[in-house]
């Protein structure tokens, strides 16, 4: 399977990597931006999200799906940006594969093998509750209440409302395609890495209002990544991409400029149709 995606600009790669709560559509704004400073900016949808349909049978890995798509654009070297989930794809790629990337940004990140402090057990336990009484609208708003910080206004909730919706709706019609059928769902889970074998310039962003599980990761993330620069935005809740989008773009073109990923002139090319 090639995983959906789009493709905007010229240049240097840049791919976006969004969270389990969103798609592709959360960076929006910074595939626009980015794209018209000079960036190939590559925006894929991970299973199960956005454009792209959930596995119902087999084990996968986000991180070879992204690897794949890579190599399916003729990119053998990107930048990787990360957001919470997309955050821990970007590690694993970027530990296990350090020749593919050329910087790493990571918003909020999660942290392979993470083991659950008390905040996010108790919202993987309330979201599973009204997942399994059929309540989705109430575990959309529990995702909205839960995910943004309090820099997000009504239009952004309405955004991260259809995103998390459409995953809802895609990933358990896949996992009643699989009970249906007698077989397991699909399980993506993968092997540990070690975040010490990234040698790509790498930025680690975490959100003051973020669950502390987060900010944890944020902080050993940053110690454990070799030159790792950590900044904690004082506003933000998980996901600052949409909370503050403006500021967030600025902060990755300094941080891309920084990491030697720049060319000066280039124009933003128009978006390719979904794949």
């Amino acid at each position: 399977m090639t995983i959906a995606h789009d493709v905007a600009g010229d240049g240097p790669a840049v791919v976006l990597l969004h969270s389990s709560v969103c798609d592709r559509r959360m960076w929006d704004e910074q595939r626009d931006a980015l794209a018209g400073s000079g960036y190939r900016v590559v925006r894929p949808d991970f299973r199960g999200f956005g454009g792209t349909p959930a596995e119902a049978v087999r084990p996968y890995s986000d991180a070879d799906d992204v690897l794949a798509l890579l190599d399916a654009l003729g990119i053998e070297r990107a930048a990787l940006v990360g957001a919470s989930y997309g955050g821990g794809v970007a590690v694993r790629i970027a530990a296990a594969r350090p020749e593919r990337v050329t910087a790493l940004a990571l918003l909020c990140s999660g942290l392979p093998g993470h083991e659950p402090g008390p905040g996010l057990l108790d919202f993987d336990r309330r979201e599973d509750e009204l997942v399994a009484a059929g309540d989705l609208d109430a575990a959309v708003e529990l995702n909205v209440a839960t995910w943004l910080g309090p820099e997000a206004g009504e239009t952004v909730r309405r955004r991260v409302r259809a995103m998390q919706r459409h995953a809802f709706d895609v990933q358990l019609a896949a996992d009643a395609e699989a009970e249906k059928a007698g077989l397991e769902p699909a399980d993506g889970e993968e092997p540990r890495i070690d975040p010490g074998a990234v040698t790509a310039p790498a930025l680690v962003v975490s959100g003051a209002h973020d669950l502390d599980d987060f900010r944890a990761m944020s902080v050993r993330l940053a110690e454990l990544i070799p030159g790792a620069r950590s900044v904690e935005l004082p506003w933000a809740g998980h996901l600052p991409s949409l909370e503050r989008p403006a500021e967030v773009t600025d902060l990755l073109r300094d941080f891309l400029r920084d990491s030697g990923l720049h060319r000066d002139g280039a124009a933003a090319a128009p978006v390719s149709p979904t794949a």
